[in-house]
């Protein structure tokens, strides 16, 4: 049975736990583990980095002359903020390729502000708020530059998703075979792993020269990356790269010590993972960033009504 790392205390009284497991690999051999490792986890948007390295590999960035930040979007779970909006269309244009291209489905911006401006301006949002439509531009450009179809580019047997899935299992140090696969909810195929399998990979992803690319990337432009992510990043300027993934699911490195983390939380809760990532990386990394975690439960009136408390 997987412990608890992440306490919620009212008073003196234990309210809330979660549940989770976590592997820390170094050096392609696991330093650190807790609980059932080797169950099979979804990376969901954790497996955005590799995506991107397909993106590089398939020559899409040199060919239409896509800029790190819009490297850094294609890696991104963002907020659907102007700056998003932007760059995901960017890609698009650059690749001679529209908005209409995109297969991920629209939602309102996860960002309130972002939200409440296309309400005033009565308007909805597109297939650019979503979250995911980084990835997607960069999938739709990755396709056309394959000289593959741009219709079809979520087909599990698409080109493209093929490269993806050999992208994941060279980085993860599996058989293509040994993943499982499953549709996300961008509807773009996601991939099943070993959490040891998930660490190793963005272990590479630190060492290995595309995957550096798309580190620098992401480590340079982090406000197109998402939250926690933007906030560890900057935290910790060129210090790591972390990626979050939905249900619970956040894979990080420290580049150029062969260190990679993986985390996934059982109930599929995102409100424990900074503080269990953030605890990893001390332990682990070194890396003080304990002042980005709340350790005290306060109420709307500002008062300390209990405690938050990371067991890792």
């Amino acid at each position: 049975m997987n412990e608890i790392l992440f306490e919620v205390w009212r008073g003196n009284v234990l309210e809330s736990a979660h549940t989770g497991r976590y592997a820390v690999v170094r050096g392609g051999k696991v330093v650190g583990r807790s609980g059932n490792v080797d169950a099979i986890t979804f990376l969901r948007s954790c497996a955005k980095p590799f995506q991107a390295v397909t993106v590089l590999e398939s020559g899409a960035v040199d060919k239409y002359g896509l800029a790190p930040d819009e490297v850094a979007v294609i890696c991104g779970s963002h907020y659907g903020e102007d700056v998003h909006v932007r760059a995901a269309s960017s890609i698009l244009r650059k690749a001679g390729l529209r908005p209409s291209h995109l297969q991920c489905g629209a939602h309102a911006p996860l960002s309130v502000e972002a939200s409440r401006r296309l309400a005033r301006a009565g308007k909805g949002p597109t297939a650019l708020h979503n979250n995911c439509s980084g990835k997607h531009a960069g999938m739709v450009a990755a396709a056309k530059a394959m000289g593959a179809p741009v219709a079809t580019y979520l087909d599990p047997a698409h080109p493209l998703q093929r490269a993806n899935r050999r992208t994941v299992a060279r980085f993860a140090g599996v058989r293509e075979s040994a993943m499982k696969l499953a549709t996300d909810g961008c509807s773009a195929p996601t991939f099943g792993l070993p959490l040891t399998a998930i660490a190793r990979a963005f272990a590479a992803l630190g060492a290995d020269p595309t995957g550096r690319e798309v580190a620098a990337a992401m480590s340079h432009h982090p406000h197109m990356i998402g939250h926690p992510c933007e906030e560890l990043m900057k935290a910790a300027p060129g210090a790591l790269v972390g990626k979050v993934g939905a249900e619970g699911v956040y894979g990080a490195c420290v580049p150029g010590r062969g260190l990679g983390f993986a985390v996934k939380i059982d109930d599929g809760s995102t409100r424990p993972l900074l503080a269990v990532v953030v605890a990893l990386l001390g332990r682990f990394a070194a890396l003080r960033l304990d002042a980005l975690v709340k350790t005290e439960l306060k109420n709307h009136a500002g008062r300390t009504v209990g405690r938050l408390r990371t067991r890792v």
